[in-house]
């Protein structure tokens, strides 16, 4: 089989000079900027030590602002993760019923909370739990948080559900009926194990928006996640584009180790599925031989 692929041209000496050239003027403008940047923080005074030492030499900016705040974005994200998927499996599940007071009731739902911005659904449940409920003050803004997450994010895992299941053969659902499986069972051990593999990057892409989401209720709610502490810590010691970038590397880092863990997972699902799956393939035909059935035995 050849190598070459029909939707790619190599490209041919001059090609390959143009690249080179677009290449380095790219790396050019991309240095002139970071030059640029550099230089305003530097005549703002942003580059200071006195900014950026705190986070080195204080220990009091990670064991009284930073570590806090990161255990409330992860409470909130892991909460929120924790009820958002079997939400948006059961609604994803229940789209694709053959009842239409299952599906349309169903379909109305994620519609709905999916079109709705989450910070304003963060905001109105904050203003039900004040209203209507007894919820102390203190734990009123991780309520309120959790709540826009879960609705917002349980409608979009629906659709990630709805389309991994569609995305599979049909040949899967004819098997399937053909010898004799109920609808659940088709859906438990058939459809479900077989599109968890190609929903998981879209999930992955979505618990990463969960984890960042939290934000907006430091923001707006006075959630004391990472985002809240900003606005502490550049107050106590007047750097606040050392305390943004100090917060963007802490997201940063969280939601690789997050995409390195569902990326682990993944492979060890593939991995599962290759040593445990026993799958006939067109040819094997080709090497059995007929062997004649004995005397007295059935063929």
């Amino acid at each position: 089989m050849s190598n070459l692929s029909v939707l790619y041209d190599a490209p041919g000496p001059k090609a390959k000079a143009r690249n080179v050239l677009y290449t380095l003027l790219f790396l050019a403008v991309f240095a002139l900027v970071v030059w640029w940047g550099v230089d305003t923080l530097n005549a703002k005074n942003q580059l200071s030590a006195d900014k950026w030492g705190p986070f080195v030499t204080d220990s009091r900016v990670w064991t009284t602002y930073l570590l806090p705040g990161l255990v409330e974005t992860l409470k909130a994200a892991a909460l929120s993760i924790v009820l958002a998927l079997p939400l948006g499996a059961l609604l994803g599940i229940a789209r694709l019923s053959d009842h239409a007071w299952v599906s349309k009731p169903a379909g109305f739902v994620v519609e709905i909370f999916r079109a709705i911005p989450v910070l304003l659904m963060m905001v109105f449940a904050s203003q039900v739990y004040v209203m209507y409920t007894d919820i102390e003050s203190e734990v009123r803004p991780l309520y309120a948080v959790v709540t826009g997450l879960v609705l917002y994010n349980g409608s979009v895992i629906a659709e990630i559900v709805r389309a991994g299941i569609l995305s599979l053969p049909s040949g899967q659902t004819d098997a399937a009926k053909a010898i004799g499986m109920r609808k659940w069972q088709l859906m438990v051990f058939v459809l479900l194990p077989q599109a968890v593999t190609a929903m998981l990057p879209a999930l992955v892409s979505q618990l990463v928006v969960i984890v960042k989401d939290t934000a907006l209720g430091g923001a707006i709610l006075g959630f004391g996640d990472l985002m809240n502490q900003t606005s502490t810590i550049s107050a106590n010691y007047a750097n606040v584009i050392a305390t943004f970038t100090a917060v963007a590397i802490v997201y940063i880092v969280l939601n690789l180790v997050l995409t390195w863990i569902a990326g682990w997972i993944e492979a060890r699902i593939r991995r599962g599925k290759r040593t445990t799956g026993a799958v006939v393939h067109g040819g094997a035909t080709e090497d059995m031989e007929y062997e004649e059935p004995t005397p007295g035995t059935k063929a």
